[in-house]
């Protein structure tokens, strides 16, 4: 969703500032436009600067939130625990462009422990993204709403370095690149 109408905040809104990830309060009647609504967020722009509301709080945009899926309560297998990370990491999406992490080639590495614990290596397209500090934690919240998830470590690596083959061939299509 893009939306090229200006939107009134209908109460106060925690958001993080893009990119550096800070959280700030948007004021109830400021004026903000939807620029990407993917992956259950909402990003934004108010006053010309980037903001990134979760879907929890769509309200606040005069939107209906997404009910988020709720767990059976079954204990999960280590393969469907594995294989509802993945999903999740294809609902996590950059904050400043329109494709998920796992299409853009960013998640290196899942370990999850019998526990539950999960171990993650990842990556920017480069060292200087400017969404360097938000990612993490996007990544952690986005895996730590599947059932049977423990302790979420989040390691950034840049080893092998990030480069376009790393891409999803639906993206690489969409972009023009294969």
């Amino acid at each position: 969703m893009n939306s090229n109408e200006t939107l009134t905040l209908a109460r106060d809104v925690e958001a993080a500032m893009i990119p550096i990830g800070s959280k700030v309060t948007l004021q109830k009647g400021q004026q903000a436009y939807i620029t990407q609504s993917l992956g259950g967020a909402y990003t934004v722009i108010v006053n010309g600067n980037l903001f990134r509301i979760e879907g929890q709080d769509a309200d606040a945009l005069g939107l209906q939130s997404a009910p988020k899926p709720t767990g059976t309560g079954v204990p999960v297998t280590q393969d469907q625990l594995e294989k509802e990370t993945w999903g999740q990491l294809r609902n996590c999406y950059d904050p400043e462009i329109p494709v998920n992490i796992y299409d853009l080639g960013l998640i290196y590495r899942i370990d999850i422990a019998a526990d539950g614990d999960v171990d993650i290596d990842m990556t920017l397209t480069r060292a200087s993204c400017p969404v360097a500090g938000m990612m993490p934690l996007l990544v952690k919240n986005a895996v730590g709403s599947v059932d049977g998830v423990g302790l979420i470590k989040v390691k950034m690596v840049w080893d092998p370095p990030w480069n376009q083959e790393r891409l999803s061939d639906e993206v690489k299509l969409a972009l023009g690149i294969l």
